[in-house]
């Protein structure tokens, strides 16, 4: 009988790393997963039999060395990280602590591992910051130039992952990925925003009036679903040392997608803007090009942006529906 490949998750927890869970479940993977004490397990709960949790504060290098060494994985997926780009601001040491040094705990801890086939690191398409023309396609070898503290913890953790590489002690692949949605996701993100607002409308919890930050930005979205599948994929055919970016290669304004979203509302909504929401620092187009992913991988978008719209917003209608 052939032996399962042991995969690792940090922030098995989050958004995208439930995804990845079951993602990886599917595949036949045995599924460890890291997680925060007292973090809440409900993106997990319909898989939280199939995973193995390990509690892990990434910030603690004594937990990262004893925690890998006891799972001691084939594939190590590095996802957990303070994800908020506009609360990175409020929050910089948090950011680049959690950031760039529980990345170098986890490379540190890997480095020891006897069997590891791959660790993936999950950066970000922030990392490119300013560039000019602004409306240029964005490709792996574009010149970082970081604007919020949660690109500048990126861009560091890629280059401690680069140097990690190089030397040979661990075969890193990195993900620069651009936005992606769907259901689970923070709702200190945009579409998720949107979504809970028109679910709570929609149930009566608030007046029919949403509140909208800028709405001129345009970004490369991609589903979730699409984005995990991705991350396997770079961890069994990706090369080390490569970075590949994970999108779609098409851009959306926010102001488009809030169109898409109150299309689909049960009820009319006025919306406003409150300028608190309005980020000074925002880059105004990002759009990548997936050639590499494509050509290396075999990764392909499969889910369309209204039916991730669609599911992100059903998602907080059933959320919204359990609380009443």
């Amino acid at each position: 009988m052939k032996k399962r490949k042991i995969a690792l998750v940090t922030g098995v927890a989050g958004f995208v790393g439930s995804w990845l869970a079951e993602e990886l479940l599917d595949h036949g993977y045995t599924v460890y997963g890291s997680a925060l004490a007292n973090e809440p397990l409900d993106n997990i709960a319909q898989i939280k039999r199939e995973v193995r949790l390990a509690q892990l504060d990434i910030t603690n290098p004594t937990q990262c060395n004893r925690v890998l060494k006891r799972i001691n994985p084939d594939y190590l997926f590095h996802l957990a990280a303070f994800s908020s780009v506009g609360q990175s601001f409020q929050h910089e040491r948090a950011t680049y602590k959690i950031n760039f040094d529980g990345t170098l705990n986890m490379l540190e801890a890997a480095s020891g591992l006897s069997r590891l086939k791959k660790f993936l690191f999950t950066s970000s398409a922030d990392c490119y910051g300013s560039f000019q023309p602004v409306n240029k396609t964005l490709r792996e070898e574009q010149p970082l130039n970081p604007i919020s503290p949660y690109a500048i913890s990126k861009v560091a953790a890629e280059h401690a992952c680069r140097l990690y590489s190089r030397q040979g002690r661990i075969p890193v692949v990195i993900s620069r990925s651009f936005n992606h949605a769907g259901p689970r996701q923070n709702e200190n993100f945009v579409i998720p925003s949107f979504s809970l607002q028109i679910a709570a409308i929609e149930a009566g919890k608030q007046k029919p009036v949403m509140q909208v930050g800028g709405l001129t930005a345009r970004r490369d979205i991609c589903d979730v679903r699409d984005i995990v599948r991705g991350y396997r994929l770079m961890a069994t055919k990706g090369k080390a040392g490569e970075i590949y970016q994970l999108c779609s290669g098409k851009t959306l304004s926010i102001e488009q997608i809030l169109a898409h979203l109150l299309a689909q509302a049960e009820v009319r909504i006025e919306v406003q803007t409150d300028k608190s929401r309005i980020r000074k620092n925002d880059i105004p187009i990002l759009r990548g090009s997936n050639r590499k992913a494509v050509q290396e991988l075999g990764f392909q978008s499969r889910y369309k942006i209204n039916r991730t719209l669609k599911d992100t917003l059903d998602y907080f209608r059933e959320k919204s529906a359990r609380l009443s």
